[in-house]
């Protein structure tokens, strides 16, 4: 009898785990190619001003060199005097390399050395003299607020009138934090293998999150369309570095062009700063609640960096708009143009600053209040999304706070700062709401059982170490009936089906609905092909008769009656579908999104003020989770982030040269194994059939929001000092 089981939900190991391990998996910087040439970037040393001249002579005198890329000699490119296509890119003109001699920000590639091996590039890109005309310049948030305008970011207009409400307000809070600029540093740093082809078309290696998206960019701004293909089958980590095309792209293209020749170009560590970044920000929230801790009014603030060619803009603010019952509220974003390149999204963008403020707050207003900060999020609960009007899809955040409070033991947590002490370690709780939304994106996915009766399913999504290869293989398995180690899940190619960048966890909502829905219409054309024969049992049978379950097709009510799949494959060839799939009406009236409620102990050392965090327990409702292990792999490393984000990461720049400082892992800290204690993740069951045809939230970027508020509320717990500058280090401490 055939048993109908289902891998979805199941905490299954990665499919793409072994090639990993064993170093069979290729990354955009490995692929080997006859004959390639290497590039070098060289970076500029001041911020703003121009070139005078450049001196390549000595490099160009280098054997092995092929070229010297500058603006004075690079090939013509199509779309350098015009707009070109980045599903990614901010309000504004994208950043050209090699445009003119215009300096716009320290660290601008200002040329491009090629030779023979990259050691050799390298060395020459030392021998290159350039003559500086330089500028003003001004790259400090701080000292720049003049500056500022309101960003052209689609917020909601205020709600009712939180200036009176707050006047009239019987507990208030008023503060200000701060956060620095962070940046993504992946364990893969951004490379291009570019393949000539005899026929002068392009396949592009590339470390993106977006495959389509780099090709259509190279064929507006090389105007080659139809004469480019992108190729990323795995990628490093990427945490939102690889929404953009990187300049390191379009650079290799060019040289490639030029020589007609294979081309290779990568970042060294240090070049990984010379991009976009969590922009640097000053968020000022005042909140006003009732005696009893009921919300009556929110005002925030918050003020980013941006560079001079573009406005970037991401949602920091609206939370505060959202997560909360509040019946006034004032929104404000405003932005400051500085002499640096643009910021990029970095992983749960907005909301990992626009959060910690707000999380912050709502602790300091528990304290004046003298409401347990549990109980005051719980009081101002709210299913309702006020900034568009309309209830949630689902929102099991309530059970998130108690099933989160009862494994972490919150009960026996003592309010009053300094109250909790083993020895010489202070002992500090902290807690925090986090959220984000919960998008799905138009996608398709290709499904064909193969003369074999292997099933293949592919789209051009990425992986950038999420587990998109095994979830997809997982819900693919699932659709069809399929024994997983009869499914393989093919990405990573600009010349499959339409996929959307993989980034705001919305991957598995798009193209999993995508690869779901495909494998659906493949069973009817399977079933319509056995139906063929008028003999055949099938005959007549309706979808809703018929089932798959271990790669057969069988009658419900009979399931003797049945055909092996790969039978039907052997007889009729391949068989092959293609669906695509959009966010469903029933969705427009609905907000969606994933929640959660993190806990935090930390223990600080009495005599020397270091932080350590113990343990954290991160509850989280995300709809319907695919694959149990491969998610909370997520919520772990979102976690680790966050305490990182409070603890120490800060890029730190010298505003007299308009310089990062600490552009290096030795010196721009993240945690070691020794920073994190224990990590407990749990998902709360949240049953959604409205945000997508899965059921499925994403939880990419959930782990990391509120994590450094929940760290940062527990200092204060533990030590009665408030430090509202991200991040925490023994200074500010002490």
């Amino acid at each position: 009898m055939t048993v109908k089981t289902s891998p979805v939900g199941k905490p299954l190991d990665r499919v793409d785990g072994p090639m990993k391990v064993q170093g069979q998996a290729k990354y955009a910087g490995e692929f080997p190619l006859p004959g390639l040439l290497y590039g070098h970037i060289v970076n500029s040393t001041i911020a703003r001003g121009r070139i005078l001249h450049i001196d390549t002579r000595a490099a160009e005198a280098v054997p092995g060199i092929e070229a010297v890329l500058t603006h004075e000699n690079r090939p013509p490119i199509a779309s350098y005097d015009k707009p070109y296509e980045d599903d990614d890119a901010a309000d504004g003109s994208p950043f050209r390399p090699l445009f003119n001699d215009r300096i716009l920000y320290n660290s601008q590639p200002i040329a491009l050395v090629v030779g023979e091996s990259l050691e050799l590039a390298r060395y020459a890109a030392s021998l290159i003299k350039v003559e500086y005309q330089t500028e003003e310049h001004a790259t400090d948030l701080l000292t720049n607020l003049d500056q500022m305008s309101t960003a052209p970011a689609d917020l909601p207009g205020p709600r009712g009138d939180a200036k009176q409400a707050l006047n009239n307000a019987a507990v208030k809070v008023e503060v200000q934090y701060t956060t620095p600029v962070e940046h993504h540093n992946p364990m893969e740093p951004h490379a291009s293998t570019v393949h000539y082809l005899p026929d002068g078309t392009l396949e592009v290696y590339d470390k993106t999150q977006g495959v389509q998206n780099c090709m259509r960019y190279l064929e507006d701004v090389f105007d080659m369309e139809g004469q480019i293909r992108i190729l990323t089958p795995f990628v490093g980590g990427a945490f939102g570095s690889g929404l953009r095309p990187q300049h390191q792209l379009p650079l290799a293209v060019m040289a490639a062009l030029k020589l007609k020749r294979s081309v290779r170009v990568s970042f060294a560590r240090q070049q990984m700063f010379t991009f976009g970044y969590r922009p640097r920000s000053i968020q000022r929230l005042t909140m006003g609640a009732s005696s009893d801790g009921q919300l009556q009014a929110i005002y925030h603030q918050a003020i980013a960096q941006t560079s001079r060619f573009e406005d970037y803009t991401e949602q920091q603010v609206e939370w505060s708009g959202m997560l909360y019952k509040c019946p006034n509220v004032t929104l404000d974003y405003q932005l400051v143009p500085l002499d640096v390149y643009t910021p990029l999204d970095m992983r749960a963008p907005g909301g990992t600053i626009g959060v910690y403020a707000l999380e912050c707050a709502m602790d300091e207003l528990a304290y004046a209040a003298n409401i347990d900060p549990v109980e005051l999020r719980q009081k101002n609960f709210t299913d309702f999304n006020a900034n568009e009007g309309k209830p949630y899809s689902s929102k099991a955040l309530l059970e998130c706070y108690e099933q989160g409070a009862e494994r972490f033991g919150w009960s026996k947590r003592t309010m009053a700062p300094r109250s909790m002490q083993d020895g010489h370690q202070l002992i500090g709780w902290g807690m925090a709401t986090g959220m984000w939304e919960a998008m799905q994106m138009p996608a398709s996915a290709k499904a064909c059982i193969d003369a074999t009766g292997k099933l293949i399913v592919s789209s051009a999504t990425t992986d950038i170490g999420t587990g998109t290869y095994t979830v997809m293989t997982q819900i693919a398995a699932e659709a069809m009936g399929f024994p997983m180690d009869q499914v393989e899940f093919k990405l990573g190619d600009s010349n499959m089906a339409k996929a959307p960048l993989q980034g705001g966890s919305f991957t598995v909502s798009s193209v999993g609905s995508a690869v779901q829905k495909a494998c659906q219409e493949l069973r009817m054309k399977l079933l319509d092909t056995v139906q063929q024969t008028p003999a055949s049992p099938f005959s007549g049978k309706t979808p809703d008769e018929i089932d798959f379950a271990d790669g057969w097709l069988f009658i419900k009510d009979a399931p003797e009656q049945r055909v092996k799949l790969t039978d039907i494959a052997a007889e009729t060839g391949a068989l092959e579908v293609e669906a695509s799939v959009e966010p469903g009406e029933v969705r427009d009236g609905y907000a969606t999104g994933t929640h959660s409620a993190v806990f935090v102990e930390v223990k600080v050392d009495e005599d020397t003020g270091m932080v350590k965090v113990s343990r954290v327990v991160s509850a989280v409702a995300a709809g319907r989770v695919v694959n149990p292990k491969t998610a909370s792999n997520q919520i772990m490393g979102g976690v680790v982030w966050g305490v990182s984000q409070a603890l120490h990461e800060e890029t730190q720049m010298d505003h007299n040269l308009g310089r990062f400082m600490n552009h290096s892992l030795a010196e721009y800290h993240i945690p070691v194994q020794a920073d994190i204690g224990d990590i407990d993740v749990i998902f709360v069951e949240e049953h959604d059939e409205i945000v997508n045809a899965l059921g499925s939230k994403g939880v990419g970027e959930i782990g990391i929001v509120g994590v450094a508020a929940a760290v940062s509320n527990a200092i204060f717990h533990a030590t009665g000092k408030r430090v509202r500058d991200l991040p925490v280090t023994l200074d500010k401490l002490m």
